[in-house]
């Protein structure tokens, strides 16, 4: 589809929380976007999501969606689990396919989607959607004109306490059942971080890192750290911990340099620079619907307008990243 004055129909699947404010709107916000179709396997759940939002057509059934011919694009929202087989089945229909991350539950799923888009000859992005806002595309702005200087090391530490804020709240907590997520909340919050790592500065060149169940609170480990070996020797080192003392919760990025430092939380709305003894505080804004950026951007790739603002290529190395951190 070339032509600038049509919209590109889409539909969800899996029409949760986390559609409400975050991404749900975009689609019918975004310039060329329309959103023509919600399905939820809860069929009341579905019709009052419908309802309430102004979208013409709610299902229960995924299939039944991804056949209705109004429907030009498929926005995957389930949980990681179901990622691979939504997708493929798009896929194969000719629908091109927006995905949550994690891409999927481990590396190898996220190739065979890859791979099924390639074959198909249809279009995959990823909602590593972090990386279309302001704040961190200034952050790129800086690390690429050397305010910094030579990058040397970049330090994340992210720790939160056992009731986690900050994530879409569920009936039942599948971020913790590795079986639905992958992992614990280390799968559902990391991919944003490592996907930004991995924006600025390329794929590593060595990794590693281990992963832990300290507290016993649900099946997923609930610690990991992770090491990894940039181009020109940059060292990263990542912790995260979702069972710390509540005085103590964190979320930060430290990138130091030979002429200075670069300090951020990634689900914050500030940056500080610091360079020759001098602070300077730079304070964003995100837009209220956080994912409308990226699918601005989504739907002009898909629409023969733009190229892949968030390549599955690139999405597999964020899960390469996560697995070989937890030792999957």
């Amino acid at each position: 589809m070339t032509d600038g004055s049509k919209k590109l129909n889409w539909g969800i699947i899996g029409c949760g929380n986390v559609t409400e404010i975050k991404s749900g709107p975009g689609f019918q916000k975004a310039a060329g976007s329309a959103l023509v179709a919600v399905m939820r396997r809860d069929a009341a759940k579905a019709a009052d999501y419908a309802e309430r939002h102004g979208v013409p057509k709610w299902y229960s059934d995924a299939d039944e969606l991804m056949n209705d011919s109004d429907v030009e694009a498929v926005y995957i929202a389930t949980p990681p689990a179901f990622h691979e087989d939504y997708a493929i089945k798009a896929l194969f229909l000719g629908k091109p396919v927006y995905v949550e991350k994690p891409m999927a539950l481990d590396a190898n799923s996220c190739r065979r989607m890859a791979d099924a888009a390639a074959y198909y000859k249809t279009k995959i992005s990823v909602a590593h959607y972090r990386r279309a806002l302001p704040m961190f595309q200034k952050v790129k702005e800086l690390l690429a004109s050397g305010a910094i200087g030579d990058v040397k090391t970049i330090e994340l530490t992210m720790l939160k306490a056992a009731d986690v804020q900050g994530v879409a709240k569920t009936a039942t907590n599948w971020r913790t059942d590795p079986a639905l997520s992958g992992g614990g909340y280390f799968h559902d919050l990391a991919p944003h971080q490592l996907d930004l790592i991995l924006h600025w500065f390329g794929m590593p060149e060595k990794m590693n890192g281990f992963s832990v169940n300290q507290s016993g609170l649900y099946e997923a480990d609930d610690a990991v750290t992770g090491q990894m070996l940039f181009e020109n020797n940059i060292i990263f080192s990542g912790t995260w911990c979702f069972t710390a003392a509540r005085g103590s919760t964190k979320d930060w990025c430290q990138i130091t340099g030979s002429a200075g430092s670069l300090g951020f939380p990634f689900f914050g709305k500030e940056i500080v620079l610091q360079k020759e003894g001098i602070e300077t505080r730079m304070p964003f804004e995100h837009p209220q619907h956080i994912q409308q950026p990226m699918i601005q951007k989504v739907t002009a790739y898909f629409s023969g307008q733009g190229e892949n603002p968030s390549p599955a290529a690139e999405a597999i190395e964020v899960t390469r990243m996560m697995d070989r951190f937890t030792k999957k």
